[in-house]
């Protein structure tokens, strides 16, 4: 080991790590970044074909933005990006906090994504101070003697190299799209038992904190340690395109309306699966040194174009290139890229060839193998800080705006790690990640509320999606209120131990929003609640509400609670408040000189008068017995069987919700969730917006969350209280698959104010699913700031607790029953049975 050790000394190309700096053995200086990229699939572009083809958009962006950083660097810089893609295995056992936990399901998932092979993905960015030299295959450190420039030593070229990091380090962290950190020294180099980046590379084990010492072997293959690598060289003009793009569509993802699209270079970096090292180099030249010998170049081959049509081409090129740089401005670079494959086993060779053969070839680029010296002498130049030793013949001519092209933008999706993480999976290779859809984008400020909007049609995986949330919300301590339609949510109820209400003839649910707890006066909250509950009682949807009406309203519920001040042995509710209208609610109405004229007291009786004592819905109001919420944690009413009652339907939906923020005002710091699947359109009339809005508003300030849950479009579409009460007050908002509306999607995209990137990847959702697992996508937006497409993918066992058919559910809740009640057991025993 240790003459091993020395015969890489020997070679190595690297003095000190120094102030944060690696400074080679030819004085060259290099600062260190981790980079952190977007998200793919999340960044915009947009085409206008004419002419010429014009980009806007982010990726555009991103490209004018890293111009504009390479611009501040001075001549004879090196810009050097080295992206990571490494294979993994997920092991839930290695999820953080708010992943994995030791409940039934929570088990069955692990199980169902142990092994689940997916990419991990680090970016680095090395900026270099070289000297000006000329570099061949023969004059590489490997080969060579060092020698120390002066230039690189001047104090005032070193002041000059540092300001220029820091303002392009402020140019690109002005972007919100991409940041970088400074890599402090231990991150460089090993300190203690933590590899630092030039252990990782020189092991080819990125993700390793404790790498082992490996040899470097030349043979008939370059093997570093037991790893057999390969390089693929993007370093020859004439295998590239005529034209290179910032970005390219993503066909299986687009239609003829939409487009989805990835960086240029995503095909050789995260489309292609294997274990790889995406290196891209730009060198910076001076433009006073190189044209004049580029115009002498283009002179001599002219001079000797009579002995080859060679040496007139390349004159042609030479000056066209010329031409182009007065034309633009664009200073010259010379370019390089390669991609460093890897893998242990040699069988493997041919797949891992094909596969980046193929990979290259989809960028429009001509797949070039190299030999196993050009091999070793690219693997020596990508050593961080060593970018000064790629020789010259590997480099190409080009400008800063096309060698940005060729660099990989995007990265993969993040997990948040938070405590109330919601597992879904990624769109590349399916890995579970562990995303926080409600605290986290508060702090970020995209949203400032946590309420939700989910649409999906039917069969869409709607309520796949809104149970998985539920139960995931439930085990990290929220309480929830469920109003449905339709037993969505019957078997997480049974499961979680929740209270089931349905309403029955036989057995109806009964309330009493007049009794408070402690016979306490009721807050500005409570009044505005019972005032909804009597206006939907008293109008029809059709009727308007004076200003006189409304203020007789007020005085009658405030009245009221006046009245039970002054005589404690009146029981609040329903009979009492109307015995109160009958004789103290005139009074004051006399006293105030408000006749019948102005306000038909007779007719407000008539209409309330059904649910008072003796009437037809005299057991609704008048409870003893308060239905308790503040201890039970999952509540589900089910009002399928009044949902086309007018008159008790949306009253009954209006006393749940006025319970849950009795409820919500009670528990402290604890999260409150209530979900109203298509019970809200029975409840969203003009007279209700108001009511509805306060709602949302009043849940946001007390750690609540208010989602609204519709299948039909043509509920939504055009109606302005539900977008005024519900899309404004709900920043986030999530769509299942929308195939069934392509076609009336710019409605969709108009009214909830989506973007047009919004609405492309709307558009993608279940566009392009992998026939080998079975899973669904939905697109989720906060608030317009940032818009995401995630996999919801469930083990069977989570299946058989959210699934909505009917022949399942009934053979799992007799199962359940065999079994005593215990639902694990039961849905083990149907996945045993069935396989």
């Amino acid at each position: 080991m240790a003459q091993r050790t020395e015969d890489l000394m020997k070679y190595w190309p690297l003095r000190s790590i120094e102030n944060d700096c690696i400074i080679s053995k030819t004085g060259d200086i290099t600062v260190c970044f981790e980079i952190t990229l977007p998200e793919i699939y999340t960044l915009s572009a947009h085409v206008t074909e004419g002419e010429y083809r014009v980009e806007t958009g982010d990726f555009r962006e991103l490209n004018e933005t890293w111009g504009k950083a390479l611009s501040v660097l001075p001549e004879h810089s090196i810009f050097h990006k080295q992206d990571f893609f490494t294979v993994d295995t997920y092991d839930p056992t290695r999820v953080e906090e708010g992943g994995f936990r030791n409940t039934f399901l929570d088990k069955a998932s692990a199980r169902h994504f142990h092994e689940r092979p997916y990419l991990n993905h680090r970016c680095y960015l090395y900026l270099t101070k070289t000297s000006k030299r000329a570099v061949s295959t023969m004059q590489t450190s490997l080969v060579s003697g060092r020698f120390l420039s002066k230039e690189i030593s001047d104090p005032i070229k070193l002041s000059e190299f540092y300001s220029a990091i820091e303002q392009f380090v402020s140019i690109i962290n002005s972007t919100r799209n991409v940041s970088m950190r400074r890599l402090a020294g231990e991150e460089i180099y090993q300190k203690g038992d933590k590899a630092g980046i030039l252990e990782r590379y020189m092991s080819l084990e990125a993700e390793a904190d404790v790498v082992p010492l490996c040899d470097i072997r030349r043979g008939e293959d370059l093997m570093i340690g037991d790893k057999i690598v390969k390089y693929f060289s993007l370093s020859d003009i004439e295998d590239l395109p005529d034209t290179v793009y910032t970005h390219n569509a993503v066909s299986a993802l687009s239609t003829e309306n939409s487009t989805v699209s990835v960086g240029f270079a995503a095909p050789v970096s995260l489309m292609l699966g294997v274990n790889h090292v995406y290196n891209q180099y730009i060198f910076k030249e001076d433009r006073n040194e190189i044209f004049p010998q580029l115009e002498a170049r283009a002179t001599q081959m002219t001079a000797l174009a009579s002995f080859t049509k060679a040496n007139a081409s390349n004159a042609a090129k030479i000056n066209d290139y010329l031409h182009y740089a007065a034309d633009t401005g664009y200073p010259p670079v010379r370019a390089h890229y390669n991609l460093l494959v890897w893998t242990n086993d040699k069988a493997d060779l041919p797949q891992l060839r094909n596969k980046t053969n193929a990979a290259i070839a989809k960028m429009g680029v001509r797949p070039r193998e190299n030999s196993t010296n050009d091999s070793l002498s690219m693997f020596w130049a990508g050593i961080p800080g060593n970018a000064a030793d790629l020789p010259d013949e590997d480099k190409f001519w080009t400008f800063t705006p096309q060698a940005l092209c060729l660099l990989n933008e995007e990265s993969v999706s993040p997990n948040s790690y938070s405590s109330v993480g919601i597992r879904v999976t990624d769109r590349l290779s399916g890995k579970p990640l562990y995303v926080d859809f409600s605290d986290a984008p508060m702090k970020r400020g995209w949203i400032t509320n946590r309420n939700k909007f989910i649409l999906g049609p039917s069969g869409s995986g709607k309520s796949f999606l809104t149970n998985h949330f539920l139960r995931s919300y439930f085990i990290q301590g929220a309480h929830m209120v469920i109003v449905d339609v339709g037993d969505s949510y019957e078997g997480l109820c049974s499961m979680l131990g929740g209270k089931y209400l349905t309403y029955k003839s036989e057995a109806p649910i009964t309330f009493n929003p007049f009794f408070i707890e402690g016979r306490a006066r009721p807050d500005i909250e409570k009044l505005e609640s019972i005032k909804a509950l009597l206006l939907s009682l008293w109008k029809k949807e059709e009727e308007n509400l004076s200003r006189l009406e409304e203020t007789a309203l007020s005085l009658a519920v405030n009245g009221y609670f006046s009245h039970l001040e002054f005589n404690p042995e009146i029981f609040p509710s329903f009979n009492s408040f109307f015995e109160f209208l009958k004789e103290d609610f005139k009074k004051a109405l006399d006293s105030r000189g408000i006749t019948a004229k102005m306000f038909d007291y007779d007719a407000f009786l008539v209409v309330m008068e059904p649910f008072y004592r003796g009437g037809e819905y005299d057991y609704l109001l008048n409870s003893e017995d308060n239905l308790d919420l503040t201890n039970e944690r999952f509540i589900v009413f089910e009002l399928d069987n009044i949902k086309d009652n007018a008159i008790l339907f949306p009253v009954v939906t209006i006393i749940i919700m006025d319970t849950f923020i009795t409820k919500m005002r009670t528990l402290k710091g604890i999260r409150k969730i209530i979900l109203i699947e298509e019970a809200w359109k029975a409840i969203m009339k003009e007279k209700m917006a108001e009511y509805i809005k306060y709602l949302y508003k009043t849940v946001r300030k007390h750690f609540g969350e208010a989602w609204i849950v519709t299948q039909d479009i043509d509920d939504i579409l055009g109606n302005k209280i539900v977008k005024d009460s519900i899309i404004n007050n709900a920043d986030t908002r999530i769509l299942m698959d929308q195939k069934k509306y392509k076609n009336r999607f710019e409605e969709v995209k108009k009214f909830l104010a989506l973007t047009d990137q919004e609405k492309n990847l709307a558009l993608s959702v279940n566009r392009d699913l992998n026939a080998t697992r079975k899973y669904k996508e939905f697109f989720v937006s906060f608030a317009g700031q940032i818009s995401l497409v995630y996999g919801l993918e469930v083990s069977v066992e989570e299946y058989l607790a959210f699934t909505t058919e009917q022949s399942e559910k009934e053979a799992v809740k007799k199962l359940v029953a065999e079994n005593g009640g215990n639902y694990d057991l039961g849905i083990r025993s149907y996945r045993e049975q069935h396989g």
